[in-house]
């Protein structure tokens, strides 16, 4: 059981970045559609704990240490060269919307310029990233837990204050300017994204976990922790939308309007969040090219963030807003790869027993 929570709340901490624990992602993919955001929100709950499952299990099933192997398996040489392209994309990319969050973050909460939150937070990610993996995926995990608990303090508190009701909101929260079509569209996209932006680390993470059956269960629990955040953010965001819709970070406001003090300890919350997945997307970048645990891998992530920190100056709310749909649409790949990967190994497998069977027959 410890380490099905373990997996779950590293899944977890690996995909609830700047975006998610600022509460910027679901102002834009769900709040910005009012009532028919909470079915998007639902949808994506079932999406999360579905392909949770499957990432992790492939990566325990595999036991592999980078993400190419599991996806030039399932997808064949043409659509895994395709998806390990759209993974390396996605994991420098989000790199560096982590490195831009941390900064607008500590800039909102105590008006320290931009470039010492994004310095802060390259610093810490290239310290523990020249730690081993399973002292990444455990340092990963023990932040998730204290997210939780504000997640649910912000919903309980914003409902309690709430002006009128969700249906007298819905005006104002289609307002908030999006880049999605409609909610449907919305739900895919952000689970897509999300995916590609996860897929790398929670393979890598299901490598390590030797039992097949509780690496599943970890990732199916984590997407199902995952979907609930989302539920009772964009409920919490929803009904405070007239006062933090313009905002950056519309989560860290709502708890600073509750307390200083709890405004304070979750900027140092959201901080944690983003450094996770900071952390899991340098990482993984990098174990996709050199082998970890070396000195040439060291090397290569001190590089890496190095570009990865010029790169952040570009702007947080921007990025969230257009990067983040673009990965969503190409991740649909990976999603449909990711559904079928189970079928497709269990055929490979077969057959391989077969041809082991006529190999001694013959």
């Amino acid at each position: 059981m410890k380490s099905i929570i373990k997996i779950a709340s590293a899944f977890v901490g690996v995909i609830v970045g700047a975006g998610f624990a600022s509460g910027q992602e679901v102002l834009q993919y769900f709040t910005s559609f009012g009532l028919l955001g909470i079915i998007g929100a639902v949808v994506a709950t079932a999406l999360f704990a579905s392909i949770g499952m499957i990432l992790v299990w492939l990566g325990s099933h595999t036991k592999t240490k980078s993400h190419r192997d599991v996806i030039y398996r399932i997808g064949g040489r043409v659509l895994g060269t395709i998806i390990d392209y759209i993974i390396i994309f996605t994991l420098f990319g989000v790199g560096v919307v982590m490195i831009a969050g941390a900064g607008s973050n500590l800039n909102q909460q105590f008006g320290l310029p931009v470039i010492v939150g994004t310095t802060l937070m390259t610093l810490l990610v290239l310290a523990v990233g020249m730690l081993k993996v399973d002292r990444v995926v455990t340092v990963i995990g023990s932040i998730t837990p204290f997210l939780v608990l504000f997640i649910i303090i912000i919903s309980i508190y914003s409902f309690i204050t709430m002006d009128g009701t969700f249906a007298s909101l819905n005006e104002t929260a289609k307002a908030v300017p999006t880049t999605l079509p409609n909610w449907f569209v919305s739900a895919i996209n952000y689970v897509s994204f999300n995916v590609a932006v996860g897929a790398a680390m929670a393979i890598v993470m299901g490598g390590v976990e030797r039992n097949e059956k509780q690496a599943a269960l970890g990732g199916l629990f984590g997407g199902l922790a995952l979907g609930i955040l989302i539920i009772l953010s964009h409920l919490a965001i929803f009904s405070q939308v007239e006062t933090v819709g313009g905002l950056d970070m519309p989560l860290l406001g709502i708890v600073s309007e509750l307390s200083p003090l709890l405004g304070l300890l979750m900027s140092i919350v959201i901080f944690g969040m983003i450094f996770n997945t900071a952390i899991g997307m340098f990482f993984s970048f990098t174990a996709r090219f050199v082998d970890m645990e070396t000195k040439k891998f060291k090397i290569a992530l001190t590089i890496i963030l190095a570009a990865g920190y010029i790169a952040s100056f570009i702007g947080f709310t921007d990025l969230v807003a257009y990067f983040y749909p673009l990965i969503g649409y190409l991740g649909l790949v990976l999603m449909a790869v990711l559904f079928a990967s189970p079928f497709v190994i269990k055929k490979q497998e077969r057959k391989e027993l077969e041809n082991q069977v006529q190999t001694k027959i013959s």
